[in-house]
């Protein structure tokens, strides 16, 4: 059982959710390749209303709320299904799965689509810093690079699209999992008040397509083998040590074995204070988080209570006893931190234990649980969904879901620290525990890792 990472990476539009679906659709529909060949197009349809069928099962079985938020499950699927059958891409198809689940408006229930055979490298990053979208990154010698784009420069729209924090995530899933393209477009001003519109490719990489081995066919296995490889590189922990003063953890998942936590709290006891930076973290495995509270406790800690379709039990970690880390705690948050991570900043905050610094967290706390499936039997699609299972009433006797772990200090990094590369949030933890790291020194750290 996960608290998981939802799909995330651009942004979005519109304050009213019943605007949402039809927007999720239009995206799809013009983000689309050419339809699908005449004589394919109907498997497809017929493909894309299997899996809905699949999906209505899954919803029904699992969701956490037995009324479905209120939604009429059989409706709603049953006209999904209807408009499938009418569909003209496999874009579109996709877009009326996914159509479904955004109406129950859960960060963490959501469609899985098949695997596509080729990806898109885009080589910029944007992220909400309070209510504004900013370039947080930018890849030396893309074409982002090349057509103007700087960290620091203010996203006012992509894809047409205003953007908005309280749907960024939608907008990121639409662009970057649902509906790929090879360039996108957006509309920036910079910090002198100049507006830009710009058409930013990305590197297409090709793949193979993966067929059966039974017709004598070489499938991708070895590119998905280089692919998680990298992946692994680029959201590796990563950590900094000050002498016996301070350990700076860069945690961006909580995806860690007990044994692996307990090697890093192992190292991060020689020190007399830990920085935890879980800012970009989205969330990952409860069983990790748990270890990693129980770490930082010297008594068992109750996280909250599970509240699920027909239970509501405790949510406790253990503490690790006189192994427990014992120094000062700082944690460092922002607008991509979710789930697991805002859950343990805020028994931080509850139990007194430390202080949390820097932007409000994304709200995305539900308790969720992936379900794959596949269609066909020698040649397979491999698809999933999402889906909410729990959520979590905190000890104060509330739920972080679209509220977010507000920081006793809210720290904010300007255009001028995006483009200079500063940290002026990693500055701020180590002058709290008494050490000086100016902010240029810190935002050389954890420089932003690509793919190459």
């Amino acid at each position: 059982m996960k608290h998981t990472k939802r799909p995330r990476l651009a942004t979005v539009v519109l304050n009213k959710l019943n605007f949402i679906s039809a927007l999720c659709l239009c995206l799809l529909i013009t983000g689309a390749s050419q339809p699908a060949r005449s004589q394919t197009l109907e498997s497809y349809r017929e493909q894309g209303r299997i899996i809905l069928g699949v999906i209505k099962s899954d919803i029904k079985k699992n969701y956490y709320d037995p009324s479905f938020k209120g939604l009429d499950i059989e409706s709603k699927f049953q006209a999904a299904s209807e408009k499938i059958k009418q569909a003209t891409s496999v874009n579109e198809v996709l877009a009326l799965i996914a159509q479904v689940l955004i109406e129950f408006d859960d960060s963490h229930t959501f469609f899985i689509p098949p695997r596509r055979v080729s990806r898109v490298e885009h080589g910029w990053q944007v992220q909400m810093i309070g209510n504004g979208c900013y370039v947080a990154a930018v890849q030396p010698g893309s074409d982002a690079e090349a057509k103007g784009l700087r960290p620091g420069d203010r996203v006012l729209s992509l894809e047409g699209n205003a953007v908005r924090r309280a749907n960024l995530w939608k907008l990121q899933y639409i662009i970057y999992v649902l509906s790929p393209r090879a360039s996108i477009k957006v509309e920036v001003v910079k910090p002198d008040k100049q507006k830009l519109k710009l058409e930013i490719a990305g590197k297409v990489y090709e793949g193979k397509i993966v067929t059966s081995l039974q017709t004598g066919m070489s499938s991708d296995w070895d590119n998905l083998i280089r692919n998680a490889q990298t992946e692994a590189r680029l959201n590796s922990h990563r950590y900094y040590e000050m002498g016996e003063d301070s350990f700076i953890w860069k945690m961006p998942s909580f995806d860690l074995t007990n044994a692996q936590v307990d090697e890093l709290m192992g190292k991060a006891k020689k020190h007399n204070s830990l920085i935890l930076d879980l800012r970009g973290n989205a969330g990952g495995s409860e069983e990790t988080m748990l270890r990693l509270i129980g770490h930082l406790f010297d008594r068992d800690i109750k996280v909250g209570e599970l509240k699920r379709r027909k239970e509501v039990k405790p949510l406790v970690a253990k503490s690790r006893g006189d192994k427990a880390f014992k120094g000062r705690l700082v944690v460092l948050v922002d607008s991509d931190s979710g789930s697991a991570a805002e859950l343990l900043a805020r028994v931080v905050q509850l139990e007194k234990r430390g202080i949390v610094i820097g932007d409000r967290t994304d709200g995305s706390v539900m308790r969720s649980k992936h379900y794959d499936h596949q269609l066909g039997a020698s040649l397979m699609l491999l698809y999933g969904v999402s889906i909410t299972d729990g959520d979590i009433i905190m000890s104060d006797g509330r739920s972080l879901e679209r509220v977010g772990v507000k920081p006793e200090e809210l720290i904010l990094p300007s255009p001028e620290d995006l483009s200079a590369q500063h940290d002026p949030v990693l500055s701020r933890a180590a002058a709290l525990v008494g050490l000086n790291i100016a902010p240029e020194k810190a935002g050389t750290l954890f420089p932003v890792r690509w793919k190459k």
